[in-house]
């Protein structure tokens, strides 16, 4: 019984958490800004750009109480709502927090949903494109002119740490959850078979399809929520024979393969893959030199045997942040990136605690 259990919840866990919890038909409509025909590093344009996002709590008179959330791959702005609300680390009641929508996540302008620029005709990106979209609606729309903190897992921590680097003095505090500060070549390798998976299905038509993309999104639902994400313990514990591991990966499979355009995805996973916050303007590809000159205050929480972001990138970027703190979300039963995506209790309640033990020794 008790398996059975811990089986429904990680089978829930894994649809609503991990990647992307869907907007919900009664919640209010997130809000889109217009920036026109957006410039990115690589030098193409991405026309009639808008970027989504929405807002919890109240902005105070001088503008000092914001705080940004970033997302990750394949996610949107609800990715960090088990740290958003009232008594929780980004508690609403003290802080306006802005939950953004990076490019391509189907919100956010992106090849699904562009209609200047559709399908294999967008542009591809990369996560400093990403940060520097949310900098405009900061400093151009919002006015803010310095953020209490950005906050942001997996790739949203990817894009936190980008933002400590790109606009140093624009934030007090950094709080990166299961980041990178630089793309491994195993993290690659691993988005290029998920990618592979997708775009060997006939169905993928070489990015024009015009239907989902079933056989190779089942393929790439199974590979990354049911298997890449997690740790071999943590799935012995969940499916301790061989048919509950295929019955649930089904089950993942069945409920997530429809969560996300494919060409959505594959863009960003590019983006992922070439990430390196030493490629910042001015620092000639030193990952370290970009690390060192990090003036904000930064809290790094990693998932212990993470296999798409392995804790020995955040073990090594805390090292070289001056005075960054870092935290093992879960070293009792490592659980891997699962650690970062609002998946258990424990968790969530460690992540709380100490983010609001940080964010309470910054100035207000």
């Amino acid at each position: 019984m008790y398996l059975a259990i811990m089986r429904g919840i990680a089978l829930a866990l894994a649809l609503s958490s991990l990647n992307v919890l869907a907007h919900k038909p009664n919640e209010s409509v997130h809000q889109l800004y217009s920036e026109g025909n957006f410039p990115l590093e690589n030098g193409a344009v991405i026309l009639d750009f808008n970027l989504s996002y929405t807002t919890q709590g109240t902005l105070n008179a001088d503008k000092s109480n914001a705080i940004l959330m970033v997302t990750a791959i394949g996610g949107n702005h609800h990715r960090i709502d088990y740290l958003i609300g009232p008594g929780k680390a980004l508690d609403t009641d003290k802080y306006f927090v802005i939950c953004t929508d990076a490019i391509g996540n189907g919100l956010s302008t992106s090849p699904s949903n562009s209609k200047s620029q559709p399908n294999i005709s967008f542009p591809e990106f990369n996560i400093r494109d990403m940060v520097n979209t949310q900098h405009r609606l900061i400093v151009d729309y919002f006015g803010i002119k310095k953020l209490v903190a950005v906050v942001g897992a997996s790739m949203g921590g990817m894009q936190a740490l980008q933002w400590a680097v790109s606009y140093p003095n624009d934030m007090q505090a950094v709080i990166p959850i299961i980041p990178l500060a630089k793309t491994s070549a195993w993290t690659t390798g691993v988005l290029e078979m998920l990618r592979q998976s997708i775009m060997t299905d006939p169905g993928y038509q070489g990015g024009k399809y015009d239907k989902p993309v079933e056989q190779g999104m089942r393929l790439w639902s199974g590979w990354l929520s049911g298997v890449i994400v997690r740790t071999p313990a943590y799935q012995d514990q969940l499916n301790p024979t061989p048919a509950a591991e295929i019955d649930y990966l089904k089950k993942v499979q069945d409920a997530g393969w429809r969560r996300m355009d494919a060409n959505d995805w594959i863009w960003q996973s590019r983006a992922y893959d070439r990430h390196d916050v030493g490629q910042t303007k001015g620092f000639d590809n030193n990952t370290a030199a970009a690390l060192k000159s990090i003036k904000a205050k930064t809290l790094i929480l990693a998932g212990t045997g993470d296999l798409l972001n392995p804790e020995s990138d955040a073990k090594s970027t805390a090292k070289l942040i001056p005075g960054a703190k870092y935290i093992a979300i879960n070293d009792r039963l490592p659980m891997g990136h699962l650690s970062g995506a609002g998946a258990t209790q424990a968790e969530n309640d460690l992540q709380n605690k100490a983010i609001k033990a940080f964010l309470a020794t910054l100035k207000h």
